[in-house]
C-alpha cells in the first residue's frame, strides 16, 4: 500500500522559481500575473463564521486572487464582473428537466452570475472543458464531474438521467468547476468562458465562431502558447507528432519528479484514501438508518406504558431519532465537504499527467527534429561530397582533352553498329582512351519472341523512368536537401520556443495548483472536524434531555430505602455478632 510519509520532502511542486536548477522550468518567463493573495487569520470551528454561507469548494485560500481590481480592459459585461473586486460566486440555482431544441427531454442547469442567469446542460459544460483543453493546452483545466456508468444505466433504466441524487451533485461539482474557471488567474480572462456565462448567447453560435472553430486537428503542430494562432509559421507542418510513450535522451529531472509525485499522489488518493471513505459512509449511513428504526420502535412501544415511564421512553426515542438526523447531516457533509473534493483531486491528478505527457511530446519533437535535422545534414554532406568527387572527374576530362586525347563515347546502339562496320585500329599502348563496350548483339535484339510485347513496353518504360542523368538528380537532391533543413531549422527553432513556454507555463501552473491543493484540504480537514463537532453537540443536547425525563422515573420498589446516618456508623463498626464486619446473611433483600 502506497502511503503519504514524507510527502512534503518529496513533493517537487513546493520549490521556489529560483530554485529550478533547469532554465527550462523557470516560471520567471511566464506571464502568469497572479496577486500575492492576503493573509488569513486562523479560521475559528464557529458557525458563526462569515464563509459558512458559501460554498466551501474552491476554497478562498493561496490561490484566490485578491481583491484589488488590476484590470482595467474589459472584454465584456461578464469579464467586468468576474474582476469587480468583490468576492462573485458563481451559482447554480436549479436543474429543470426540458426539450427545448431536442426530441428528447433533458436536463439543464440554471447558472447565475451576478444578475445574469445561463442555462446549459451537461453535454455544453463538457464541451467547455474540452475545448479550454485545446486552447491552453499548457494549463490544468478543472475537472468535471464524471458521466454516469454503464451500471447506473443498467440498474436505473431510463430514470438515470432523472435521478434526483445524481443531478444534485452534479450541481455542486459543475459550480465549483465554474467557480475554479473564474479565480484562475489566465482562464478567467478568456471570452470563450465569458460568453458561456452569457444567457444570451447559445453554445452552437460559441463553437461555431472564433477561437473555437480557428482550433487545428494536431496541437502539436501548433504554437503552445496559441493553438489558433493563423500567422503561425509554416515550418509547424514539418514537426513530427509523436506518442507519449517514446523514450527521451535528455529528459528534465524536474518533471520527472513531477510525474513520480504525481503518480504516488493519485495512487494514494484514488486508492486507500477513495476506498476507506466509501467503506466510512457505508458505515455511517448504516448506523443512520439502524438508530432509526430504534428510535420509531421506542416511540410505539411508550404508548403502551404508563405516564411516567412512557414519557422517558418517547424522550429516548426522541434523542436516539436525533441522533439518527443528526447522522444523516453528517453524512451529506461527508459527502459533500470530503468524498467529492477527494474524487475531484484524483481527477486533478489525471488531468496533470495528461499535461505533463504534452510536454513530454513536445521535448521528443524538439529531439526528433534535431535527429531529422542531423540526418539531412549528414545526407547534404555526401551530395556534396559526389559533387566534388564529380568537378575533379570533369576538370581532368577537360585537362585531357585540351591534350589531344579523344573523349571516352558512351555506349550506344548506334555507335555500337558503327563500330562493328568499321574496322578498328588498335589504341596505342600510351593512350588513355578505353574502347566502350560491344553492347548486346543486334542480331539477338531484333529477333522477337512470341508474347513478349507488353514486357518489352514495360521494360522500356523502367528504363526510362531510371535513365536519368545522375548529375542532374544529384544537384536536384541537393536543392531539395538544402529547402528540407533551412525548414527543419525553423522548425527546431519553434520546437525550442514551444519547449521552453510549455516547461515555464506548466511549472508555474503546478505551483499555482500546489497552493490550491493545499488550502483545500486545509478546508476538507476543516469542514470534517466542524461536521463531527456539530454531531456530538446535537447528541449531547438530546442526550441531556432525554437523561431529565429518565430521572422523574419513581426508584425501582425493591430498592433499600435510605439509612439514617446514625445506622450507617453503627454498620460500619463490626459489632460482637460479626467480628469480622461481614453482612448478615439473615438479611433479605428488602432489607428487613
Amino acid at each position: 500500500m502506497n502511503t503519504l510519509e514524507n510527502f512534503e520532502d518529496e513533493n517537487p511542486f513546493e520549490q521556489e522559481g529560483d530554485h529550478i536548477p533547469s532554465e527550462t522550468s523557470s516560471t520567471s518567463q511566464v506571464a502568469l500575473y497572479e496577486p500575492p493573495s492576503p493573509s488569513h487569520p486562523s479560521r475559528q470551528l464557529s458557525p458563526a463564521s462569515p464563509s459558512a454561507n458559501r460554498p466551501p469548494f474552491p476554497s478562498p485560500g493561496s490561490h484566490r486572487q485578491a481583491n484589488t481590481n488590476y484590470k482595467t480592459d474589459f472584454c465584456c459585461t461578464r469579464d467586468r464582473v468576474l474582476h469587480s473586486g468583490e468576492d462573485v460566486e458563481i451559482l447554480i440555482v436549479d436543474a429543470q428537466k426540458t426539450s427545448v431544441n431536442s426530441s428528447s427531454t433533458y436536463i439543464t442547469y440554471v447558472i447565475r452570475t451576478g444578475n445574469t442567469e445561463a442555462r446549459h446542460r451537461y453535454s455544453e459544460f463538457e464541451s467547455l472543458r474540452e475545448n479550454l483543453s485545446k486552447l491552453y493546452p499548457t494549463i490544468i483545466i478543472p475537472p468535471i464531474p464524471s458521466k454516469q456508468t454503464i451500471g447506473d444505466y443498467a440498474v436505473k433504466q431510463g430514470k438515470a438521467k432523472e435521478d434526483a441524487t445524481l443531478i444534485a451533485r452534479r450541481k455542486r461539482l459543475l459550480q465549483t468547476f465554474l467557480n475554479r474557471l473564474a479565480r484562475h488567474p489566465i482562464l478567467s480572462n478568456e471570452h470563450v468562458f465569458h460568453r458561456f456565462l452569457d444567457g444570451e448567447v447559445s453554445w452552437t453560435e460559441v463553437l461555431n465562431s472564433p477561437p473555437l472553430s480557428l482550433l487545428p486537428k494536431n496541437i502539436l503542430k501548433a504554437p503552445s502558447h496559441n493553438p489558433t494562432d493563423q500567422n503561425a509559421s509554416p515550418a509547424y507542418a514539418a514537426l513530427p507528432n509523436p506518442s507519449a510513450a517514446h523514450p527521451l535522451r535528455h529528459p528534465d529531472q524536474r518533471f520527472l519528479d513531477s510525474e513520480a509525485f504525481t503518480i504516488k499522489f493519485a495512487n494514494h488518493v484514488s486508492g486507500p484514501m477513495e476506498k476507506v471513505t466509501r467503506r466510512v459512509v457505508k458505515r455511517w449511513s448504516d448506523y443512520a438508518q439502524d438508530h432509526g428504526d430504534l428510535g420509531a420502535a421506542l416511540n410505539g412501544f411508550s404508548l403502551n406504558e404508563p405516564d411516567t415511564l412512557s414519557g422517558a421512553i418517547e424522550k429516548t426515542g426522541q434523542a436516539i431519532d436525533t441522533t439518527y438526523m443528526s447522522t444523516t447531516k453528517l453524512l451529506q457533509d461527508i459527502e459533500q465537504n470530503w468524498a467529492e473534493p477527494l474524487h475531484e483531486y484524483s481527477q486533478f491528478a489525471s488531468i496533470i499527467k495528461k499535461l505533463l505527457a504534452y510536454r513530454h511530446q513536445k521535448h521528443v519533437q524538439y529531439e526528433m527534429t534535431q535527429d531529422a535535422l542531423e540526418s539531412k545534414r549528414e545526407q547534404l554532406e555526401e551530395f556534396e561530397k559526389s559533387e566534388r568527387e564529380a568537378r575533379r572527374l570533369e576538370e581532368a576530362l577537360s585537362r585531357g582533352r585540351s591534350n589531344g586525347l579523344s573523349p571516352p563515347t558512351s555506349p550506344g546502339p548506334t555507335a555500337t553498329v558503327h563500330q562493328e562496320e568499321a574496322p578498328q585500329e588498335p589504341p596505342t599502348p600510351n593512350s588513355a582512351y578505353l574502347p566502350p563496350h560491344p553492347g548486346p548483339n543486334p542480331a539477338r535484339r531484333r529477333i522477337k519472341t512470341p508474347g513478349m510485347g507488353f514486357l518489352n513496353a514495360l521494360s522500356y518504360t523502367l528504363h526510362g523512368m531510371m535513365d536519368v542523368d545522375p548529375e542532374t538528380a544529384r544537384r536536384n537532391g541537393i536543392t531539395k536537401t538544402r529547402e528540407n533543413i533551412s525548414q527543419l531549422e525553423d522548425a527546431l527553432h519553434l520546437a525550442a520556443q514551444d519547449l521552453k513556454y510549455s516547461s515555464s507555463t506548466i511549472q508555474a501552473d503546478l505551483d499555482r495548483f500546489q497552493r490550491q491543493k493545499v488550502a483545500d484540504l486545509r478546508e476538507m480537514a476543516i469542514s470534517m472536524a466542524r461536521s463531527h463537532r456539530d454531531w456530538c453537540k446535537k447528541n449531547l443536547e438530546a442526550w441531556e434531555e432525554a437523561k431529565k425525563e429518565v430521572e422523574k422515573i419513581p426508584d425501582h420498589p425493591n430498592k433499600a430505602p435510605p439509612t439514617p446516618a446514625g445506622e450507617q456508623n453503627a454498620m460500619a463498626s463490626p459489632g460482637p455478632e460479626s467480628p469480622s464486619g461481614r453482612r448478615n446473611s439473615s438479611a433479605t433483600v428488602s432489607g428487613r
